[in-house]
């Protein structure tokens, strides 16, 4: 019921951090995976270091997220060669920190269009081919933040409610053609981007990273960040045919920080 076997998935953001690991977990499982994002030399590499024991032969679109049109275009192209993708992980980086009242409207223009926007067109290109196939899993990497807004996050916690609403709307829609659409909420988790928020906040705060990457850790209960691969597990298994009863759903993976606050 795990394996990806003679499945095709896309997965976006996946040159680094929780996409690449998603795509290293969904190639693990037997799913031949086409990576997603904008830098040609970090797609080439990261391609190759893709499991293939079980045939599979792994391909990249090169693609930019700040530009929605040509990103449905260049998947679209995509599947013309390769054939119907069953399984879609739509992720890609956050908005910039900063208070919400300080945030202009190109900032949440941006941020909208470079996750819902490129969402909604990947699904809508996608989708035919799902329907077609009978299989389809569509999963959202979004952030805790949809359940508990994350202080000095304004226009990513906007953001990121929206992805949420958009998913769960979606779920409703395709439940009747058994393609199932949930969000993965990951908590504080090791990568890039945690250590450039929490260096912002030690900046901001006249403290030190250490001191602030110490604090993050107290506000979970089990007491340390995730790693990549733990989120990147989950989503194998809502790809897989074991969630197939599995739909509409806001799953935290944040050690249990959201439930004690």
């Amino acid at each position: 019921m795990a394996s990806l076997k003679d499945r095709r998935a896309i997965v976006c953001g996946s040159t680094q951090g929780i996409g690449r690991a998603c795509a290293a977990e969904l190639a693990r499982l037997g799913a031949t995976v086409t990576l997603v994002a904008r830098n040609e030399d970090r797609l080439r590499a990261v391609c190759a270091e893709l499991d293939t024991a079980a045939g599979q032969s792994h391909d990249w679109v090169c693609a930019d997220f700040s530009e929605p049109a040509s990103l449905a275009d260049s998947v679209t192209r995509h599947i013309e060669k390769t054939g119907p993708i069953h399984i879609l992980v739509n992720n890609t980086g956050g908005p910039p920190s900063g208070p919400i009242v300080d945030a202009t409207p190109e900032q949440f223009v941006s941020g909208f269009s470079n996750h819902v926007l490129c969402n909604q067109l990947l699904v809508q290109t996608l989708l035919p081919g799902m329907r077609e196939e009978g299989y389809g899993r569509i999963i959202n990497i979004i952030s805790t933040s949809v359940l508990q807004p994350i202080q000095g996050l304004g226009v990513s916690n906007t953001t990121r409610g929206a992805v949420a609403n958009w998913g769960r709307s979606m779920a409703g829609e395709l439940a009747p053609f058994g393609i199932t659409v949930n969000n993965v909420l990951p908590g504080f988790t090791s990568t890039d981007r945690l250590r450039s928020l929490l260096q912002k906040k030690a900046d901001r705060t006249g403290t030190t990273l250490e001191s602030v990457e110490q604090a993050s850790r107290k506000s979970i209960p089990m007491g340390r960040f995730a790693d990549v691969s733990e989120i990147a597990a989950v989503v194998g298994f809502l790809a897989s045919p074991a969630a197939s009863y599995v739909s509409g759903v806001n799953l935290p993976v944040d050690g249990g920080r959201t439930a004690v606050q």
